[in-house]
């Protein structure tokens, strides 16, 4: 014989409660803590509050109307039986609840926070107003949005990288203001665009990592963690050598190739090596419009990509264009000299190859391709699955040039622009 456990049910009949705000008296509190690190400026106050069982109605003195479902609500609680304290991660589990979480009753409290009543359980739990303004999914237009709009962009010949001074980056202290007024403008450029300059960087060797690491932890691969790109016998790849490289991305014969690149000039006295940069979600939308079979083909046969080295052997199977759940680019995966032969069906080779001619015959408009010279000191940042690099040959007789590069992830640029966000509303709150 099993034991039953009882599950709370999402169609349990229950009585319905309707209450108000209550302006009875009460001690004086404060605001309660969130289920989170977060500060959240509470920028409008709430005016009523009225609730049946299931929902909680939340009118602010704008004019929104907010609704919060009791379930939703009992999960995202701040108190000690839903999240520990010390982690701020949730320990509860609805299922283990002895029914499902209705409103007994609602109100303000003096503080402006909302408490409710919680059955079965009798459970009082308080809301911060801030944070239930900021988790509004009643009035979230796309929770999915980029954290910054995606801009596509063209090159030409009086194009150039959003570029910021950065002479005295690597001198702030973490966290401060000084770091931030650099970086949260460099990785808006990043997220908006997939590109940044900054100039006026030392030129020392690994000062690149104390730069990327402020972003978030280097990704190590199998070029190591920083690598050095300039000609070298018996290379590994076309990059350390001095011939011209066509645009592409690096690494996509991985499963997650590598989401954000840096590059940081050390030496440039070298004739030509100038770099090409172009905005591969431009290039795939050009294509979308000019050539929309192309298109269509490109995100959906999945090629060979190999990088079958001396010592390594990373193969992976990928559209060239990827879209996310939404039909929005999501990245690209351009790179001829690492891309094997192609195995997929018989019938779908010869539509394959003339949509990649197609897509060949855009990387060569110059409307796409911006052009610019590294100096020392500069220190290029790019998203690696939407930005498309290239470089010209340059004569290797002729100086040097030495640049020191190393990989990140996406996640640790988002991650890093919503901590300096987030910065900014404490240092908010201090001064207010």
């Amino acid at each position: 014989m099993h034991a039953q456990t009882s599950r709370p049910s999402a169609n349990s009949s229950t009585s319905s409660v309707s209450t108000t705000a209550s302006s009875a008296a009460t001690p004086p509190s404060a605001l309660p803590p969130t289920p989170d690190y977060d500060s959240w400026p509470v920028a409008v106050a709430i005016a009523e509050v009225t609730s049946d069982s299931r929902v909680l109605t939340v009118t602010w003195q704008d004019g929104r109307v907010s609704r919060y479902h009791s379930v939703w609500l009992r999960e995202n609680a701040a108190d000690d039986s839903t999240i520990n304290p010390a982690t701020r991660e949730r320990i509860l589990d609805l299922s283990c609840l002895e029914a499902w979480p209705q409103i007994a009753a609602a109100r303000l409290d003096d503080s402006g926070a909302v408490e409710l009543i919680m059955s079965p359980e009798q459970r009082t739990l308080r809301f911060h107003p801030g944070w239930l303004r900021a988790h509004d999914y009643d009035n979230c237009e796309d929770p999915l949005a980029p954290l910054v709009a995606v801009e596509t962009w063209l090159g030409g010949a009086d194009s150039a990288p959003d570029t910021l001074d950065a002479s005295t980056f690597t001198t702030t202290a973490i966290d401060s203001p000084e770091e931030a007024s650099t970086l949260e403008p460099a990785l808006e450029s990043l997220l908006r665009k997939g590109l940044v300059r900054l100039r006026g960087l030392p030129t020392e060797p690994g000062t690149l990592a104390s730069v990327a690491e402020r972003i978030g932890p280097v990704r190590a691969t199998n070029f190591g963690t920083l690598f050095d790109v300039r000609a070298k016998p018996d290379p590994d790849s076309n990059a350390y050598t001095s011939i011209a490289l066509p645009p592409h991305v690096d690494l996509p014969t991985r499963e997650y190739h590598p989401g954000l690149q840096c590059l940081h000039c050390l030496e440039n006295s070298v004739a030509g090596g100038q770099a090409v940069m172009l905005d591969g979600f431009a290039v795939a939308d050009a294509l979308r419009q000019e050539d929309p079979e192309a298109f269509s083909t490109l995100t959906q046969v999945h090629w060979r990509y190999a990088n079958t080295a001396k010592t390594t052997d990373y193969v992976w199977h990928s559209p060239m264009i990827v879209l996310d759940d939404q039909g929005q680019l999501s990245e690209v995966r351009i790179a001829d000299f690492l891309r094997g032969p192609l195995m997929t069906d018989f019938d779908l080779v010869e539509e394959a190859y003339r949509a990649l001619m197609a897509l060949q015959g855009l990387l060569r408009q110059s409307r796409f391709a911006l052009r610019f010279t590294y100096a020392p000191g500069d220190l290029v940042i790019f998203d690696n699955r939407r930005l498309l690099h290239a470089r010209d040959a340059f004569e290797g007789d002729s100086g040097h040039r030495w640049l020191q590069g190393c990989y990140l992830e996406r996640d640790e640029v988002r991650s890093r622009y919503r901590m300096l966000q987030r910065r900014q509303r404490e240092r908010s709150l201090s001064d207010a």
